[in-house]
């Protein structure tokens, strides 16, 4: 009896000793106190049944640490050979930060760290347990010297979290690109249309310039850098000028903002109407040729076009640049200022005399000229009198009898031809010549015998859709329409008729007034 109770209060005793050493699991956060310093390590009570072992290393201070000072330890397993629990600070530390930056971040989050070393692809960063932060990420443009980041202190957008690993990978550029944002969008609220700022001069391009305005880009277009003429922005800024302009355009939807550079200063174009009057001659220099004629700055910013048209009297010119060249001074005749399109009309030829001025001393009506067919148009042919000065003939003035659907088939471009001058107009620089009128009109006298009823010989010259055209033996033109021809004729003309057949026709009536025949086939005897 004794011994069974001995045993029953051995067991009571055992069980009671091992209730009171706590129930600790591997990677669990505890808190122990040092109960011995040795040389390499610190014995730790954590209240488990076995002490711990943590190396002085992973303490921040080993000489100041003292024996009954609280530590929170990771408690790791235990050791194998000795029976004591392996304990790690520095791992409860890191734990004990991974679990307040799960509760407390997330990706997205900011968080400020400290880049305390460069690895391979880019640095670790401390922020308040390791971060990686990639080097493409540390700033928004790429950097060739990444040593000079090292040690410094700044804001991170957390970019990933691997709960598995717990790894963290932080981004700088990103902090940026948000505070850029956010000051483009804030100083986007803040300009107004009209409002002169101060800017730096960033980029320069082909089409203008971006202006740095502090936070924010601003275009200045090549067309708002000087009233005057400008080639390339270049010539008048330089990278890096610091200038004021003026906020011309706001487009606050995609945070774009123009500027303008010319719009500080008044425009020359104000006062044009006063400086300039139409009729008055100028001086100014060719700044520009282009096909259609050249550009002349008569004062900065204020320009006239001189039209090719407007460069001689007498001579024909393909292009400007024959009698103009850019830089060179020229003398002009102001013929039209439009200040609301900002355009001024020059002539050169004016400063000379038209040869249309006294065109009256020279030619009259009823004169026979003869000249070079310079052009041909569909409505007639234009003939040049002298250097400046052509006339036209019209198509119905070719021919008394012939119908002439196009110039081309009575004449070609650079003949020689005779004609009358039937009318003069200088004021409207018109001179109308004609050809037939060298010759009597033979319609009377060959139209005499030309009675209703009178039988006539002729030769097809065009087959219509509405008949056939004859010329007569004495040059006359008639027409046999298709109600004046047999059925199965009318219904079959291309078959039934050939240009250059000789036919009988009868003469139905003539219209002397209009100049026109009609012929008929009803009733002639004619074979095909």
């Amino acid at each position: 009896m004794k011994s069974n109770e001995a045993n029953e209060l051995s067991t009571s005793f055992a069980e009671l000793y091992e209730q009171t050493f706590k129930s600790v699991k591997e990677g669990q956060i505890v808190k122990g106190k040092v109960i011995t310093i040795l040389r390499r390590e610190a014995i730790i009570d954590i209240g488990y049944k076995s002490e711990g072992i943590l190396p002085l290393q992973e303490l921040d201070d080993p000489s100041a640490t003292k024996v009954g000072d609280e530590i929170e330890v990771l408690f790791e397993g235990l050791d194998e050979e000795s029976g004591m629990a392996v304990l790690s600070k520095r791992k409860a530390e890191r734990q004990k930060c991974w679990d307040d930056l799960v509760a407390n971040a997330n990706e997205g989050s900011v968080m400020e760290g400290r880049i305390f070393k460069k690895v391979r692809g880019g640095f670790m960063v401390d922020i308040g347990m390791e971060a990686f932060l990639p080097a493409s990420l540390v700033d928004l443009k790429p950097v060739k010297n990444l040593d000079q980041y090292v040690g410094q202190v700044f804001p991170f957008v957390i970019v990933k979290i691997n709960h598995k690993r717990k790894n963290i990978v932080v981004s700088r550029k990103d902090y940026l690109e948000r505070e850029k944002e956010a000051t483009r969008s804030r100083m986007v609220k803040q300009l107004a249309v009209g409002q002169v700022v101060k800017g730096r001069v960033k980029n320069i391009t082909d089409f203008g310039a971006f202006i740095e305005l502090g936070g924010i880009d601003g275009l200045l277009h090549i067309t708002d850098l000087s009233w005057g003429r400008v080639n390339h922005p270049s010539e008048v800024l330089n990278l890096g000028d610091e200038l004021d302009v003026m906020v011309i355009a706001i487009d606050k939807d995609n945070e774009k903002v123009s500027l303008g550079l010319k719009q500080i200063t008044k425009s020359p174009w104000e006062n044009v109407a006063q400086k300039y009057t139409a009729g008055t001659k100028v001086k100014g220099k060719v700044t520009n040729i282009v096909a259609y004629g050249a550009f002349v700055e008569l004062e900065p910013g204020i320009e006239g076009l001189i039209h090719i048209s407007e460069l001689s009297w007498t001579k024909r010119v393909a292009h400007p640049s024959e009698l103009l060249s850019v830089g060179s001074e020229v003398e002009a005749v102001i013929l039209n200022v439009d200040k609301e399109a900002r355009k001024i009309s020059l002539g050169l030829k004016q400063m000379g005399a038209s040869p249309w001025d006294n065109l009256g001393d020279r030619y009259h009506t009823g004169d026979v000229i003869e000249g070079k067919i310079r052009n041909i148009t569909d409505y007639g042919i234009f003939v040049e009198l002298e250097p400046g000065i052509d006339g036209l003939i019209h198509v119905s003035d070719l021919s008394w009898l012939k119908k002439v659907s196009h110039p081309s088939e009575a004449v070609k471009k650079g003949e020689t031809v005779r004609a009358k001058v039937l009318s003069l107009d200088p004021q409207n620089r018109k001179i109308s010549l004609g050809i037939k009128q060298l010759t009597e009109d033979p319609w009377p006298r060959l139209t005499q015998s030309l009675i209703s009823g009178a039988s006539v010989r002729g030769r097809i010259t065009k087959i219509v859709n509405f008949g056939i055209f004859v010329e007569l033996d004495n040059g006359l033109e008639g027409l046999v329409h298709i109600s004046e021809m047999p059925h199965e004729q009318a219904e079959m003309l291309e078959s039934s008729f050939r240009i250059g057949d000789q036919l009988h026709v009868y003469v139905l009536h003539v219209d002397n007034e209009n100049r026109k025949i009609a012929l008929s086939l009803k009733g002639a005897s004619n074979s095909y």
